[in-house]
């Protein structure tokens, strides 16, 4: 057989592609491993949010673009074990709440015999992870983005080469170099994740049997996320912070309070100021030791599942990055300069392993502007209006500063609050819990920060975004026509109180 492709290959060498794709089938027959060779002008590295949208936009604007991912589906950790997935879930399980709570019947919605089938639960997950990362892979058709499966390395300043499943090598000549390999979970020093019973994110959004009771190790976004999700579907839950409050870096201090107050109402159980020891699988169960940072007291718990969920980490191993002279940060960050350029020019970082918040949409923007900058553009991102949302029910979002941002940096600023009890319809769709709260410049009325909890908080802060973008005061906000009746009127509203302290529903 491999005489007759020898000679096969020996009449068929006109092409110069044809003659690379039989002489890798020949190295395949003779168990040799086989490099081809790209030309490019961008390639990069990650197909996360960040790395995807960059690898468009670059095609976009003319670019021969190269996108290599390790994983055998695109979109990264978002799109394929991160924020996708859990939304599926969180929305999925608040509507199986709603039946199962008697929230519907409140609403003289009459159900019975409200059943749970997890297996359909996560199968329209599946589903809708499916459809989104095959999406992208039309994209990527669309916009004549080169995909190449395998793990990126870059072994110098104008070459990456995608290491694949089968031993064989692509090799890509390129004018620039984006990485885009997003974060993995950060593991617990001690605490071994088996993805049954300890698990971290990607296990907690598989499991197979709603547990009894779940611990979760961190009270950040994405274990009240994934904790509300398993709540709702009947698991008693506790979350254990070493912090005294919850909700993570940046949200405000009054909002994080009554976030714990509604959740508490939701029958998630807090353990602030403490300190897990360790924790150990025992059988089907996992046993956790804890001590209070107040008083020392230590504790036994038991679980049935354990979610470590301590934050995530810059994914930046295995790049190659020592060959080209590029140095990491001390927390395992690429530095980056205004241009997104590492030390060496045609190498540039985006997303989650450079600085700033850990934002599929913040990695998005980055990968936009970086692209324009390659092609002489002038990037500018201002972090302090990339807004953060909780996918809880109520949602939290934020964007811009906190009360006790403002007041460590010495400004003095004018609070305006709008409760969602007096919006009309929050009062029509009975979700009344929660607030906004609009912090603007005490001299110039220009929105520093705006902190919302309540319904649909993660689609108004957009409008607080988009008016501290433009460099709005609290007042233009106020005087902008807001439909009646919506959830958009408390923001309005709150705007309001902070310009002139009297708004007009409250």
């Amino acid at each position: 057989m491999q005489c007759n492709l020898r000679h096969f290959i020996n009449i068929s060498t006109k092409g110069n592609a044809c003659f690379q794709n039989h002489r890798a089938i020949l190295s395949i027959l003779q168990g040799r491993n086989y490099s081809t060779t790209h030309e490019a002008d961008l390639v990069v590295i990650g197909s996360g949010p960040g790395g995807y949208v960059a690898s468009i936009k670059a095609a976009q604007l003319g670019m021969n673009t190269v996108c290599i991912e390790k994983n055998d589906t695109l979109g990264g950790t978002c799109l394929n074990v991160g924020c996708i997935p859990s939304k599926a879930l969180l929305n999925n399980s608040h509507y199986y709440h709603m039946a199962h709570s008697g929230d519907l019947a409140a609403r003289g919605i009459h159900v019975e015999n409200v059943r749970l089938d997890l297996e359909a639960l996560m199968g329209q997950k599946v589903n809708a992870v499916k459809s989104l990362t095959g999406g992208i892979a039309q994209l990527f058709k669309k916009n004549k983005v080169t995909h190449i499966q395998g793990h990126g390395t870059i072994t110098g300043p104008n070459t990456v080469v995608a290491k694949k499943a089968d031993g064989s090598e692509e090799i890509v000549n390129t004018k620039n170099i984006m990485i885009a390999t997003g974060s993995e979970v950060t593991p617990f020093p001690g605490i071994e994740v088996d993805e049954e019973v300890i698990v971290s994110s990607t296990g907690a959004l598989k499991l197979s049997k709603v547990p009894d009771r779940m611990g979760l190790i961190g009270a950040g976004v994405i274990g009240l996320e994934l904790g509300s999700v398993w709540c709702r579907l009947g698991s008693e839950v506790t979350a254990i912070e070493f912090l005294g409050t919850i909700g993570g870096a940046g949200i405000d201090g009054e909002v994080s309070k009554t976030f714990q107050k509604i959740l508490v109402k939701q029958h998630i159980q807090f353990k602030l100021n403490t300190k897990v020891l360790g924790a150990q699988r025992n059988g089907d169960k996992v046993n956790v030791q804890v001590e209070s940072v107040k008083d020392g007291k230590k504790e036994d718990l038991e679980f049935d599942v354990l979610l470590v969920s301590v934050g995530r980490r810059p994914y930046t191993e295995g790049l190659g990055l020592e060959s080209v002279g590029i140095v990491k940060d001390d927390k395992g960050r690429i530095p980056v300069n205004g241009m997104f350029q590492t030390v060496v020019p045609s190498i540039h970082a985006i997303g989650d392993c450079i600085h700033g918040p850990m934002l599929a949409h913040k990695a998005e923007d980055e990968g936009v502007i970086c692209v324009e900058g390659m092609l002489g553009g002038h990037p500018h991102i201002d972090y302090n209006c990339v807004p953060s949302v909780v996918y809880t029910h109520p949602e939290v979002a934020w964007v811009g500063k906190n009360e006790e941002e403002l007041k460590k940096e010495g400004v003095e600023y004018n609070v305006g609050k709008f409760p969602f009890m007096a919006n009309s319809r929050a009062k029509t769709n009975n979700e009344t819990d929660g607030f906004v709260k609009v912090l603007a410049d005490k001299q110039t009325d220009r929105v520093l920060g705006t902190h919302i909890i309540g319904p649909a908080a993660g689609e108004l802060i957009n409008e607080a975004a988009l008016a501290m973008e433009y460099g709005a005061s609290a007042e233009d906000v106020a005087r902008v026509c807001h439909a009646h009746p919506t959830c958009a009127e408390a923001l309005r509203e709150a705007n309001l109180a902070a310009t002139c302290g009297k708004p007009i529903n409250f």
